[in-house]
C-alpha cells in the first residue's frame, strides 16, 4: 500500500479534528518570541535547549516534517529565515494561518522528508526534526538528505520515539502494559490482518518503531557528529512511568565534510 499517501491524508484529518500537534501557536507566544522569550519542543513534554540553537537573526532554519503551525512560526518570530517541509496541506495550512495572522514571513513547502530534492546541497543552517519519522518505514534516507541540505558546520535537532513503547500490545483491551511485538514493530506488517484493517477503516496514521541502530548510527552513518542528547516522557503514556518515551539528538555536520 501507499502508506505515504494514508499518513498524509490520516494527518490532515488530524488537523480537523483538532489533534495537540496540529494546534498553531498563539499570537502571545509569538509576541514574545520577537522579545527573545522562546522555546520549541521536539519530544514530549521538555523543551529543546537553547544552547542547541545558533544565533536566530538570518539563520536558515529547515522545519522538518514539522508542519502545525509550532515550531516554525516561533522561529521565525525569533529572527530566522524560516522554511517549513511537511507532506499534509493542512498541517501547512496552520502555519500560514500563523504567518498572516502575526506579520510573519515562512517559506512553505510541501514535501517528503526523505526527499528534498527541492533544495540545493549546503541550504540550511539548522535543521529541526520533532517526532515524525515514525509514520515512515525507512528513516536512514531522512537522515542522508538533512545531511546533505545543511551547510558544513550546520546542526540537525531532531526528536524520536523510544522503539520499547513499541513492544507493548496497544491493541489488546488489557488495562496494564502487555509486551507482544518485536523491533522494530510496524503497523504493516507486525500486527494482524484485522487490526490492520481497522486503522485503515478508521483512517488513523500507519506508525512503524525504528532501531536505535537506525536511529542514532543512521546519523552518525550520515557524516553527522553527535554533540546533544536527552530523554524524555510522554504525559498519559502509559509506558511513561518505566521508561522515556521519546530521545532527542543534536548532530552537528563537520566543517571539513564532503557529500559521500
Amino acid at each position: 500500500m501507499d502508506v505515504r499517501k494514508h499518513n498524509r491524508e490520516a494527518w490532515d484529518r488530524r488537523v480537523v479534528s483538532g489533534d495537540p500537534y496540529t494546534r498553531p501557536v498563539s499570537s502571545e507566544t509569538i509576541a514574545a518570541a520577537r522579545t527573545g522569550e522562546w522555546h520549541i519542543y521536539v519530544t514530549g513534554k521538555d523543551p529543546v535547549p537553547r544552547q542547541w540553537f545558533p544565533e536566530l537573526p538570518g539563520c536558515d532554519v529547515l522545519c522538518l516534517a514539522s508542519g502545525g503551525g509550532q515550531q516554525g512560526p516561533i522561529l521565525a518570530a525569533a529572527g530566522a529565515n524560516v522554511t517549513v517541509l511537511d507532506f499534509s496541506a493542512r498541517q501547512l495550512a496552520q502555519d500560514r494561518l500563523v504567518a498572516d495572522r502575526d506579520g510573519l514571513s515562512i517559506h512553505l513547502v510541501e514535501g517528503d522528508m526523505a526527499n528534498l530534492g527541492m533544495f540545493p546541497n549546503d541550504s540550511f543552517d539548522l535543521v529541526v526534526h520533532p517526532v515524525a519519522n515514525t509514520y515512515v518505514p525507512e528513516i536512514r534516507p531522512v537522515w542522508a538528505e538533512a545531511f546533505r541540505v545543511l551547510r558544513p558546520g550546520g546542526s540537525l535537532v531532531a526528536g524520536f520515539i523510544n522503539p520499547f513503547v513499541f513492544i507493548f500490545d496497544d491493541y489488546s483491551l488489557h488495562s496494564e502494559l502487555r509486551v507482544k511485538y518485536p523491533i522494530p514493530f510496524s503497523e504493516v506488517t507486525s500486527i494482524s490482518p484485522e487490526e490492520h484493517q481497522q486503522i485503515i477503516e478508521d483512517g488513523d496514521t500507519l506508525q512503524f518503531s525504528h532501531t536505535l541502530t537506525d536511529q542514532i548510527a543512521g546519523q552518525l552513518d550520515a557524516g553527522f557528529v553527535l554533540v546533544g542528547f536527552y530523554e524524555d516522557h510522554q504525559p498519559g503514556h502509559p509506558a511513561a512511568a518505566y521508561v522515556p518515551t521519546h530521545m532527542a539528538t543534536r548532530a552537528r555536520k563537520p566543517r571539513s565534510a564532503r557529500l559521500r
